[in-house]
């Protein structure tokens, strides 16, 4: 399976504090597993992380 490119124009704190302002339980998850790869979690790790599979 071949991986998305993940954007990188915003940082993983301006993705953070979209998440906390977020009404919705899974763009915010998803939001911070990007940020957490970011700054250098795996996907993997990230998914499980915030409670998602990969």
């Amino acid at each position: 399976m071949v991986a998305l490119k993940i954007r990188d124009d915003l940082t993983a704190g301006a993705l953070r504090e979209w998440a906390r302002k977020q009404t919705r339980g899974r763009p915010a998850a998803r939001a911070y597993a990007i940020a957490n790869v970011l700054e250098g979690a795996s996907r993997a790790e990230a998914a499980r992380g915030v409670g998602m599979e990969r």
